[in-house]
């Protein structure tokens, strides 16, 4: 199983000069991607610009957005967005693409939070002539435009994953909790009689170093997560905050069939990069 690490570009304290530092430090360590969060009702830099900053600083690792919000997006400007990233970087791109659940996102935008579903699943179907057809976007660094990941948890978002998609793009959780829905995704993909098998990403938080950077990661955690309510308390439980805890969550992801884990940062502190790497060399 391959390991990512995360941006910190919805961490507060994620500046352009701590993301450019943190994309170096990443590309000479362990980690196989780099991968950014999409907000827009909050104090966060656009995914796309930060994989763009991204792109001019690494030379190696893949670039993955965890996921982006398609329908908030026109799906021409998420196409010329999408192919622009992927042109510049080489063809590093992995797009992972999802409905959200945060109403605040679609009201800040002015796009209806209803029919969101059925909106993905038409720009997943039009994304890839987009990008073939050239003509508003520059040319991909693949023939066939990025990877595309389908991110969610219904049966719908699994049929769209297996329709349009190359893999599925799990919203973190336990291993279990992954393994249930790899599960799903395989079940559909061979229900669509897609050849091969899909590439099964996953995604965890993480906060190393202390006192300090565990108490701050969970009231990030909180803050970022104060829409579900109280489960917003689980959510914060589950952050990564040793080593060990580290390592046995990279097990059980791998042991679940996990294809490439992205582990995302909680504290936006440089230091991460390296403490996180440290854990990772243990294994």
């Amino acid at each position: 199983m391959r390991v990512g690490i995360g941006l910190p570009n919805t961490v507060p304290g994620g500046s352009g000069s701590l993301i450019a530092a943190w994309c170096e430090d990443a590309e000479a360590g362990p980690f196989t991607s780099l991968g950014v969060l999409d907000r827009v009702a909050f104090d966060s830099s656009d995914p796309f610009g930060a994989l763009g900053v991204a792109g001019a600083v690494t030379d190696r690792v893949a670039l993955v957005t965890m996921v982006v919000i398609g329908p908030l997006r026109a799906t021409a400007l998420l196409a010329k967005q999408a192919a622009s990233v992927d042109a510049l970087s080489g063809g590093r791109l992995v797009l992972g693409l999802s409905i959200g659940a945060r109403e605040e996102d679609y009201d800040a935008i002015g796009v209806p939070h209803r029919g969101r579903g059925d909106r993905l699943s038409d720009q997943l179907a039009d994304l890839r002539d987009l990008w073939e057809g050239q003509r508003i976007a520059p040319a991909p660094g693949r023939t066939r435009g990025p990877a595309l990941l389908v991110g969610g948890s219904s049966g719908e978002a699994f049929a769209r994953a297996a329709r349009n998609g190359d893999g599925y793009v799990h919203g973190g959780g336990p291993p279990r909790a992954f393994a249930a829905a790899a599960s799903n995704a395989l079940a559909a993909w061979e229900d669509f009689e897609r050849p091969g098998r899909p590439e099964l990403w996953g995604q965890g938080y993480f906060a190393l170093g202390g006192d300090d950077a565990v108490a701050a990661g969970e009231r990030y955690l909180l803050d970022y997560y104060a829409f579900t309510g109280p489960f917003a308390e689980k959510i914060a439980a589950l952050n990564l905050t040793s080593a060990r805890a580290v390592l046995d969550f990279v097990r059980g992801y791998e042991d679940a069939g996990c294809d490439e884990l992205v582990l995302l940062p909680t504290v936006a502190s440089l230091d991460q990069v390296g403490r996180l790497a440290d854990a990772l060399g243990r294994l």
